[in-house]
């Protein structure tokens, strides 16, 4: 099997494809546990974000394992991309393939999501799946805790890049991050950490709620994680592909 990367918009397809599949559970669950109208609408908000976050990371392990998952890497994230990316683990013209097929998908699968569950996705509660704060929180304490999370996520995976005999165990260890993002911070900043989450909602639905801090937040998280691992990783995490591939 060609490496992920070494096929960018091959590679980038199927990116796409996990992408939507992640995109239009998480709306779903959102449709069904959020809404005051569902049969399964969980009052208590933390607990509910939890319940969600149990979800996505499971959801997240399993794409990530799956063969699709394999083929490309699912990064399912473009700030995990930049990232890999910066610490030269993943090569730089793959880049803006997967970056693109992430957001595509992001927007597609939202959008499946809605023509599936209908109206009821397009209140301002739910925004079509929207990571949205906490009333009267200010866009810059999101744009922090949005930065925080990434930036701990980026060490979760700078820690299996140093420690390779652990990998098998990096698709968990991801899952149950960003499961914890989701239920620890969902309450307080919406807990996504991830552009593309929170931009395909954004399009679908028109609620551009604290916009800039969603898509920057995750960006300087990873900027700062990964100034932090690039001399611990030195020259040993270096990717390449034979010409060609």
């Amino acid at each position: 099997m060609v490496a992920p990367g070494c096929a960018p918009w091959r590679h980038a397809a199927v990116e796409f494809l996990l992408m939507v599949a992640q995109m239009f559970v998480v709306v779903t669950a959102v449709r069904w546990l959020l809404d005051p109208g569902s049969p399964v609408f969980v009052a208590n908000l933390h607990l509910a974000l939890a319940v969600i976050g149990a979800l996505v990371a499971v959801l997240l392990a399993a794409l990530i394992v799956s063969p699709l998952g394999r083929r490309s890497g699912a990064h399912l994230n473009p700030t995990v991309t930049l990232v890999l990316w910066l610490l030269r683990v993943f090569p730089g013209r793959s880049v803006l393939p997967y970056v693109l097929a992430q957001l595509l998908g992001a927007v597609a699968g939202t959008g499946l999501a809605r023509l599936t569950w209908g109206s009821v996705l397009g209140s301002r509660a739910l925004s079509d799946g929207l990571a949205q704060p906490s009333p009267g929180r200010h866009t810059a304490t999101v744009f922090a805790l949005e930065a925080a999370s990434f930036a701990a996520l980026t060490l979760v995976i700078g820690f299996y890049l140093v420690r390779p005999a652990l990998a098998r165990s990096l698709p968990y260890a991801i899952g149950v991050t960003v499961g914890l993002i989701i239920a620890l911070l969902g309450p307080v900043s919406g807990g996504s950490a991830n552009p593309a989450r929170q931009l395909g909602p954004e399009i679908v639905s028109g609620n551009t709620v604290a916009l800039w801090a969603y898509l920057a937040g995750p960006l300087a998280g990873g900027l700062v994680g990964t100034l932090g691992l690039r001399s611990a990783l030195g020259r040993r995490a270096r990717y390449s592909c034979k010409e060609g591939a």
